[in-house]
């Protein structure tokens, strides 16, 4: 499935987050920095390219038009989602955050029945709760354990202060991502492309990423040169070019939740990223074999959901209505 790789390739970036978020706190930055800096070196990228396809007003109407809910929406799908990261980046290793941060990937199946679909018939529209796919919940699952596996060579070392403040910010995270993305996908209801969509999300987290670098500034002063230099690199790969890829596919498949649970799936190769990129960069040791065999089992659950994928077909209590209403 084509979505299936711009995922993939959107996840390669994304591993600059963990990687360069962790080379900062190492070097002394804070993560208030790391998080706002990141967000504020997106907009005006973004401002630029919604320009210059002449949609920036077809933006600004859609706020104006729903301003709460592009506050709300906006500060779950992006404020909730990247500040406990580079919170837990301050006090674990990457492997830690990386590795827990692929709970989204079952947290993105497990948010189908807050969401309905709607089926336009000769009575009016129709609203259908979403269901689990069970199939694709299990597959996930099976993705799931492969990461844990690569985890536990390190295991070892961690220690309860870690897992509060490691790991259970990146479980707020896993949840607050998708649950905020396909939102902002149910309000725009297609109206807007991807584009408009990730520029409309960052303006309106704006005001929260202001109030964080307020804070950072009182409490550590002006970020560094170095801070500043990885904080636009994380911008455009992990900010604009990842996130951009991401919601891209997952907008693709947005009517169908097996399928967007396995393009959430993708996410799971960021921990093959993340790896490289420690050991190349950070000098983290080498997985050993048993992480080497949940590198296997993430492949192969990566390869069931792409088979998978192809032979979904709608929910059948939506087709059900669809031929009672000669749709």
């Amino acid at each position: 499935m084509k979505e299936m790789f711009i995922g993939i390739l959107a996840s390669m970036f994304f591993a600059v987050t963990f990687i360069l978020n962790r080379s900062m706190e190492l070097a002394g930055g804070s993560w208030m920095w790391s998080s706002s800096l990141r967000f504020l070196f997106m907009l005006p990228f973004l401002f630029l390219i919604v320009l210059a396809r002449s949609n920036l007003k077809q933006v600004i109407d859609e706020i104006v038009r729903q301003p709460l809910h592009w506050l709300w929406w906006s500060f779950v799908g992006f404020v909730l989602f990247y500040a406990p990261l580079t919170f837990a980046a301050a006090y674990g290793p990457g492997w830690l955050v990386a590795g827990t941060w692929q709970l989204t990937i079952v947290a993105g199946v497990l948010l189908g029945p807050f969401f309905f679909k709607t089926i336009h018939s000769k009575n009016g529209p129709i609203q259908v709760r979403q269901t689990v796919p069970m199939k694709a919940l299990i597959i996930s699952l099976l993705i799931l354990f492969g990461v844990l596996l690569i985890q536990w060579q390190q295991a070892n070392v961690l220690t309860v202060h870690m897992i509060i403040v490691g790991v259970l910010p990146v479980v707020l995270a896993a949840f607050a991502y998708p649950l905020g993305n396909r939102k902002m996908m149910e309000l725009c209801g297609g109206r807007l492309d991807t584009f408009q969509r990730v520029f409309g999300m960052t303006l309106a987290s704006l005001p929260f990423w202001i109030i964080i670098s307020t804070f950072g500034f009182i409490k550590v002063g002006a970020p560094s040169s170095d801070q500043l230099l990885q904080s636009f690199i994380v911008a455009i790969c992990s900010g604009v070019i990842a996130t951009t890829l991401f919601f891209i596919a997952t907008d693709r498949v947005r009517e169908h939740q097996g399928k967007l649970a396995a393009v959430e799936a993708t996410q799971s190769t960021q921990v093959l990223f993340v790896i490289i990129g420690e050991v190349l960069l950070l000098s983290t040791p080498l997985p050993n074999g048993l992480a080497l065999g949940g590198l296997f089992i993430i492949t192969f659950g990566m390869l069931i959901h792409s088979f998978y994928t192809r032979k979904i077909k709608l929910n059948p209590k939506i087709e059900r209505l669809r031929k009672e209403q000669n749709l």
